[in-house]
């Protein structure tokens, strides 16, 4: 839907243009992404833990969005080139929890969460500039920015919810298994994620990822546009 900055960078290597200012716009969003998406991801599980009764975020000084505790250098450059990235994980102990699997299900769950309702904050934004901001070269890059910083937290969004170990997804399926197919899914997770990094570079998983992700942002733009489509000024 948006070019990446990988794909910026190999057209100008085949000799072809981009825009420039585009590319810029396209950094600073990812930017804003790492250093307050990405923690807010991290701060999500951390605080759902936190009120389930594990206080380990909260012991290990995870509960902030101080992005210095939670960039993982690695994840944030392939998020820059390839719009996918991570932060380093919030500690969770689900020996704290009641209700362990529920536990764990909600915590993993409230990551991809928190990436969501950045991506409907960004989309409203973007619509609210786009209803009353007289056009311009300058609204369209501030529109171009938006549009970026919301596709990019539906996509982290998705492919953290992939059932494939260390994604929240994996986590989130070990709580809905039995306890004997639980044994096995984890017995076999180093595998599983071998295998799920193969499928990844291989872009085995690009289209079935890029549909969820468009029809995923997709429904997000359309409640966001949804109140301003209802008073008449989009």
């Amino acid at each position: 839907m948006l070019d990446l900055l990988f794909n910026s960078i190999m057209t100008l290597l085949r000799g072809g243009s981009v825009d420039p200012l585009g590319v810029i716009i396209q950094i600073l969003a990812t930017l804003v992404i790492v250093f307050l998406a990405l923690p807010l991801h991290e701060l999500a599980h951390g605080w759902v833990a936190y009120k389930l009764g594990d206080p380990t975020a909260k012991y290990e000084g995870r509960l902030t969005l101080n992005p210095l505790a939670s960039i993982d250098p690695m994840g944030a450059m392939f998020l820059l080139l390839f719009g996918i990235g991570w932060a380093k994980p919030v500690p969770i102990d689900s020996r704290y929890f009641k209700n362990p699997r529920s536990g764990v299900a909600l915590t993993s769950l409230a990551g991809p969460a928190a990436n969501l309702l950045a991506s409907y904050v960004g989309c409203v934004i973007y619509y609210a500039i786009a209803a009353f901001a007289p056009y311009n070269a300058f609204v369209h890059y501030i529109l171009l920015f938006f549009s970026y910083f919301s596709f990019i937290n539906a996509v982290l969004a998705v492919f953290n919810l992939v059932p494939l170990p260390p994604l929240d997804g994996s986590k989130i399926l070990a709580a809905l298994l039995s306890d004997r197919a639980r044994y096995k899914f984890y017995q076999y997770q180093n595998m599983l994620s071998m295998i799920g990094m193969l499928l990844i570079v291989s872009g085995a998983l690009t289209g079935p990822l890029s549909v969820l992700e468009n029809a995923v942002y997709g429904g997000v733009s359309w409640l966001a546009a949804l109140p301003f489509r209802l008073v008449g000024v989009l």
